[in-house]
C-alpha cells in the first residue's frame, strides 16, 4: 500500500492533544490531528469542510522519532493593556463580563525531528498531498502558528510504494553534521486497531470553529535498533564560500 513520508523538523514544535485552557501540553511526537490539519492547510481545505477531511483522516499514520528534542515551557499572556480605538482589550470571561488578561503556560519541543508516514490505498490523494506540501495553499507550521518548519516538509522522494512500517524503517536518517550518527534506537509510534495498546483522542472528525471533534485511536511503540538505522542524506552546508 502506498505511503507518503513527511519530515517535521524545526527549532520549536508543539503537538498537544489533551489541554485547551491555561496549561497547554505537547506530546513527544506529532499528533494525528496536527498532521492532518497541516495537510488541510497545504491543500486549502476549509476547517468547515468535514467531507473533504474524511479521506485524510482515514489514512493510517506512523511516526519515526529521529530526534527526541527537549521539553520547553512558555509563559503566555493574552489580552490586557489598551489598544487605540478600543475600550477594552482582553479575553472575555465565561459569564460574558469585561475581558481581562489571561495567563497560560504552554509546553513545546525544542530541536526535535520526525519522519511521519501516512498510508492509504488512494494513490491520487497521496500524490495531491505531496504536490501541495511543495506549494501549500496556506502557510504551514509545526503545531502553532509561531512555529514554522526549519526544513522543507515535502521530501522529493516521499511518495513510496511500500508498507508503512518498512517505509519508516528504510528511509535514511539525516545527519546534521560530519560524523553525526544515531546513538540510540529510534522510536516508531504506529497506529493500530489493537485496543489493548496506548489510546489517544486525536483522530480528527471535525475542525469546525466551536465544534471541533476527535475520536479515539490506538498506537503502539516499537524500536528501530541502531544497527538497522540507514544513515544518509546531505549534511547541511553552513560555510559562507
Amino acid at each position: 500500500m502506498p505511503v507518503l513520508l513527511l519530515r517535521l523538523a524545526g527549532p520549536m514544535q508543539s503537538w498537544g492533544t489533551q489541554s485547551r485552557f491555561t496549561v497547554r501540553d505537547t506530546g513527544r511526537e506529532p499528533s494525528k490531528s496536527g498532521v492532518i490539519g497541516l495537510l488541510c492547510a497545504a491543500l486549502g481545505i476549509d476547517r468547515e469542510d468535514d467531507e473533504a477531511l474524511k479521506p485524510l483522516a482515514a489514512l493510517r499514520m506512523g511516526v519515526r522519532v529521529d530526534r527526541e528534542g527537549l521539553i520547553g515551557r512558555d509563559y503566555h499572556t493574552a489580552g490586557g493593556g489598551s489598544v487605540p480605538g478600543r475600550k477594552h482589550y482582553g479575553v472575555i470571561k465565561a459569564d460574558g463580563s469585561k475581558g481581562e488578561t489571561v495567563v497560560s503556560t504552554r509546553y513545546y519541543l525544542v530541536d526535535a525531528e520526525f519522519l511521519v508516514g501516512l498510508e492509504g490505498e488512494d494513490v491520487s490523494l497521496l500524490s495531491r498531498c505531496q504536490d501541495a506540501l511543495g506549494a501549500p495553499h496556506w502557510p504551514l507550521w509545526l503545531g502553532r502558528k509561531s512555529f514554522p518548519p526549519g526544513l522543507p516538509i515535502q521530501l522529493p522522494d516521499g511518495l513510496r510504494s511500500d508498507d508503512l512500517d518498512n517505509a519508516l524503517r528504510q528511509y535514511p536518517w539525516r545527519p546534521t553534521h560530519d560524523g553525526d550518527l544515531p546513538r540510540h534506537p529510534l522510536r516508531l509510534v504506529m497506529e493500530t486497531d489493537d485496543p489493548t495498546v496506548a489510546v489517544r483522542r486525536d483522530q480528527p472528525i471535525s475542525f469546525r470553529n466551536g465544534a471541533r471533534a476527535f475520536a479515539l485511536r490506538y498506537v503502539e511503540t516499537r524500536l528501530l535498533p541502531v544497527n538497522q538505522i540507514v544513515v544518509g542524506g546531505d549534511v547541511p552546508c553552513t560555510c559562507l564560500d
